[in-house]
């Protein structure tokens, strides 16, 4: 269970140094942000499922907590897209 947590932590930590080298050297290119907030995605996936123990959790939950990813991330990437596109 440790190592399972650890492995976790330094894949965290790898996803946020990602996410931070492409902001500042990728800038803003058109395909930068939306790898940033699947990141983001990703990263709040691991910490829910392993450090708050929702894959132990009943499947309602975690079928709740995983649409919820789905729909906030879905609907920040459709805002950002379409703001995008506005200007």
């Amino acid at each position: 269970m440790k190592r399972v947590a650890h492995v976790v932590w330094l894949s965290l930590l790898a996803a946020t140094l990602s996410a931070w080298w492409l902001a500042e050297h990728q800038g803003a290119a058109r395909w930068t942000v939306p790898l940033i907030m699947l990141i983001a995605a990703a990263k709040a996936r691991a910490v829910m499922l392993h450090f708050m123990e929702l894959k132990a959790s009943p499947l309602i939950w975690r079928l709740v907590f995983e649409a919820w990813i789905l729909l906030s991330t879905g609907m920040v990437a459709g805002l950002y897209w379409s703001t995008r596109n506005a200007t």
